[in-house]
């Protein structure tokens, strides 16, 4: 889509002339006060994405669920930001982003509330779902309220701290969630991202003021699609492993000619997902006012960017779901433990996150994607041989610390490169488009683990059971390998004291269980580092160029968009 400010504009798509142009034209330095609000916004986002599965313990044993059902707290936050952070971003323009800033983050104190207050696990995902919605306006917001209030230099600092304003959360997340999930409980963690709520509102009074434009029109078509499509694909993939990966389970809700409907619904979304592209080509062509400005991954390298993002977010997101889930739930260990053993994780992605734009000008960002990339598949594959039933060993401790790096400089790097090839009036489109990537990578990540290692457990199960002579068929015929489920060794203990079992049959299947779980991790890790591989086709497409070295043919098709 043609912007009409092209014509006008001759730092237009440029990042280096708009830097310099900005610079000129507005060459004093603003106070950080109103940064440290947005900081502090983000953090509030990531702090609660982090803190949910630390919480997952807790809210089994509280609520009595298995947890894949507690772990659809973090499915639907994402679910709720994916879906419908493209319409908040209009929103957003429509209101006048300080003035809707404000009310969502008072929405995500309400969320808080809720979360610290819920009697039931319902209460529990209709906070997040909450939260997710509040995040969809705040995740654009920070992009388009950083462009109003700062220029240049600032500019740049201000957007590459979100970056570490994320690997910040998560760091602080597992050590003040592990610290009150073991000592005091898992509510009272939310009682934190209440207190960052109420300070976010008070820095927000900091901000310049826009007055919005009232003259946006919401293109609820497009909203309709691209919800759609991103719901659909969530419950898909979420529900793969209890509806059926292919042929459905006896807890589907429905089947069409006995398939599954998960794989269904994922069909359906990425149809829908055609369709939102279509017509919003469709309407930018009649030069009406689109959803989403297309024109911001019009280049293959913003397109490869977003691939790329989704690829690392999805993969933080299935590590952020396995180890705590492991050592929780499994090992039956305290969140303190669990913040222990991914303290080398999140420090790393922090210290990465915060100092990898100090590489920005001496390697291009293909460069730095393709060896962070390497780095994440190189430790994955290690974690696979070395892990085993004690996280506190050195050679899980380097993997972790390995994959840290990795997944700090690559969530930092692909940003940028979003930002920095798109103007500032598209600065909200940007955010929505980082928003739903991430928000959707991470729920279908978490999901999709979630399925793939109950999958594997339960085959795994069934075919060792069947080569233990220990173990009759009558006595495995009692328990049900059909739903198979990560529990820990007493709760085992527990539903064998319902069956016929003998003590020697019990120890014999608590040992297999066990065989059979680190099985299970170890060959999730190696999946994973399959799919980190493969991210070498999108890192090979970002620029092969510095910052201060963008052609003229780039600055030509962006200044065209």
């Amino acid at each position: 889509m043609s912007d009409p400010s092209a014509a006008t504009d001759p730092a237009h798509g440029d990042p280096a002339r708009a830097g310099a142009a900005s610079t000129g034209s507005a060459g004093e330095k603003r106070s950080w006060t109103p940064m440290v609000g947005l900081f502090l916004a983000q953090v509030l986002m990531s702090f609660n994405v982090a803190a949910l599965p630390i919480s997952l313990g807790g809210m089994v044993q509280d609520f009595g669920v298995p947890p894949t059902v507690a772990s659809t707290t973090i499915v639907v936050y994402g679910l709720a930001v994916a879906a419908l952070v493209m319409t908040g971003a209009k929103l957003g323009q429509r209101v006048g982003w300080v003035l809707i800033f404000r009310v969502v983050v008072a929405i995500f104190a309400v969320s808080s509330l809720m979360m610290i207050f819920s009697p039931t696990i319902t209460w529990a995902i209709l906070g997040q779902v909450l939260a997710g919605a509040a995040a969809a306006i705040i995740v654009p917001a920070l992009v388009a309220l950083i462009a109003e209030n700062y220029r240049g230099d600032q500019q740049a600092t201000a957007v590459g701290s979100l970056g570490s304003a994320r690997a910040f959360s998560g760091l602080s997340a597992f050590l003040i969630g592990g610290t009150l999930g073991t000592f005091v409980g898992w509510r009272p963690v939310f009682m934190v991202t209440l207190g960052l709520a109420v300070l976010v509102f008070l820095f927000s009074f900091k901000l310049r003021s826009d007055r919005g434009n009232p003259g946006i029109k919401i293109d609820l078509v497009a909203s309709l699609f691209i919800g759609l499509a991103i719901v659909l694909v969530t419950l898909g993939f979420n529900n793969l492993n209890g509806w059926g990966i292919l042929f459905a389970e006896p807890a589907a809700p429905f089947d069409v000619v006995g398939l599954s409907p998960a794989p269904i619904l994922v069909v359906l979304g990425v149809i829908f997902g055609q369709v939102f592209f279509v017509w919003t080509n469709h309407r930018a062509r009649q030069g009406k006012v689109p959803l989403v400005d297309l024109s911001v991954l019009k280049e293959p390298t913003e397109r490869a960017a977003v691939y790329a993002m989704f690829i690392i977010v999805a993969m933080e997101a299935a590590v952020n779901f396995t180890v705590p889930t492991y050592i929780q739930i499994v090992q039956g260990r305290t969140p303190f433990d669990t913040s222990l053993a991914m303290m080398p994780f999140n420090l790393t992605v922090f210290v990465t996150a915060t100092l990898i734009v100090r590489f920005y000008k001496r390697h291009t960002p293909r460069t730095i994607a393709l060896f962070a990339f390497g780095l994440t598949t190189a430790a994955l594959v290690w974690l696979a041989f070395v892990v085993n039933n004690n996280w506190e060993t050195l050679p899980t401790i380097l993997g972790l610390i390995v994959f840290g790096v990795g997944q700090g400089a690559l969530v930092t790097l692909v940003f940028n490169v979003l930002v920095t090839a798109a103007p500032k009036e598209l600065a909200g489109d940007v955010g929505s488009i980082r928003g739903t990537t991430q928000n959707l990578a991470s729920a279908v990540g978490t999901a999709v683990m979630g399925a793939v290692l109950v999958t594997t457990l339960g085959i795994g199960l069934a075919s060792a059971a069947a080569d233990h002579p220990e173990l009759p068929p009558e006595l495995v015929a009692q328990v049900d390998l059909d739903n198979a489920n990560f529990i820990s060794n007493d709760e085992l203990r527990q539903v064998l004291e319902g069956t016929t079992a003998d003590a020697a049959q019990v120890e014999a299947a608590v040992a297999l269980n066990e065989e059979q779980r680190l099985r299970t991790l170890k060959l999730g890790f190696l999946i994973l580092a399959g799919i980190s591989a493969l991210a070498a086709v999108p890192a090979s497409r970002l620029p092969r160029y510095r910052p201060d070295e963008i052609p003229e043919e780039a600055v030509g098709s962006r200044e065209g968009a």
